[in-house]
């Protein structure tokens, strides 16, 4: 079957591509796609070059929804309306698959949804309600990536869960501090920002500061990272001094510098840190099934959605990822045309 591929041929310029694609699997028209901060590094050039180098040409694009069009194992239909799964695991592992050396991900190494058809493994699917919000549920990916997070502290943390803080007033500090919420109800979640009219808009916590106006008795009991970039020296510097002793700190943030860290005061108060990317199977069917029961977070996630972008050409598909580098919170949901 020919099947079109939209790919990034180097920083801010697109290319089509004819390629072949298989009748097997399940066969996926993408309808919504979601811009990552990821997506962004390549097309903006601020990778290093020696990477650029090496992965580009390459279709951008991991977080998406789309509908079937073929599936070989029959268990779904043509039209069912499905989340697709970037991690692509290529051989079973002792750790879960997001982590393993073995997993290939869209967008990062091989092509990503931009492209007319998708070509997956039956377990690269999970099939949502209809009536979920499209623009809502092209970012369920970015979802799994706070929900395995939670889980795997949930696991870890030995101590009360009295009091929880979230650094980042972005995209992900919004789901993690959300979900957080959801999943731990008795539990007060505090977010520590640096944007005022972000913070304004976690509405659902139990208390916003500014990083620089925190009050000096002010105490945690486990903290979530989700700043991100150098500015993650400071965030995690702050809550090294407001944890409270044998607390977790989860880190999500990305950077692309190496990041000092306190480790004396770690050591002192037995902190543990544990690294979170990406996400499995189980994290979608998890997201899937928590939007199921406690349809309200659909109402605090359309906050989230800041700019929508009809997707006819390249020209638009470049002027989606221009618009989406200018906006400083949200994200830009692309309505795939192609």
């Amino acid at each position: 079957m020919i099947n079109i591929v939209y790919r990034l041929k180097s920083p801010k310029f697109f290319e089509e591509a004819i390629d072949e694609i298989e009748l097997d699997g399940v066969i996926v028209r993408p309808t919504y796609l979601s811009i990552c901060q990821a997506d962004q590094r390549y097309y903006q050039g601020s990778r290093p070059a020696e990477v650029l180098e090496r992965k580009l040409p390459m279709a951008l694009i991991h977080e998406g929804i789309g509908e079937v069009v073929f599936d070989e194992s029959g268990e779904l239909k043509s039209g069912d309306k499905v989340v697709m799964i970037p991690n692509t695991p290529t051989a079973d592992d002792v750790c879960r698959l997001n982590y393993s050396y073995s997993s290939k991900f869209r967008g990062s190494g091989f092509d990503g949804f931009t492209s007319d058809l998708v070509r997956l493994n039956f377990d690269r699917v999970v099939k949502i309600p209809d009536e979920f919000d499209s623009h809502v549920s092209a970012f369920i990916e970015l979802m799994t990536v706070a929900y395995q997070g939670i889980s795997k502290f949930n696991e870890i943390a030995i101590t009360p869960k009295d009091i929880l803080g979230v650094w980042g007033d972005g995209n992900l500090g919004f789901i993690t501090a959300l979900f957080l919420k959801e999943k731990f109800p008795d539990s007060i979640v505090f977010i520590f920002g640096k944007h005022l009219e972000n913070l304004n808009l976690f509405s659902f916590v139990d208390g916003i500061y500014q990083i620089h106006n925190v009050p000096d008795d002010l105490a945690i009991d486990h903290a979530f990272e989700c700043v991100g970039s150098s500015a993650s020296q400071s965030a995690i510097e702050q809550i090294i001094d407001l944890i409270n002793p044998q607390g977790t700190i989860n880190l999500f943030g990305v950077s692309e510098y190496p990041i000092p860290v306190n480790t004396r005061m770690v050591l002192e108060k037995g902190l543990a840190m544990q690294g979170n990317s990406r996400s499995e199977r189980e994290d979608f069917v998890g997201v899937v099934d928590t939007l199921k029961q406690n349809p309200k977070l659909f109402e605090y996630l359309e906050k989230l959605v800041t700019n929508v972008c009809e997707i006819n050409s390249l020209n638009d598909l470049k002027e989606s990822f221009d618009k989406d580098y200018s906006s400083r919170f949200g994200k830009t949901i692309l309505k795939w045309n192609k």
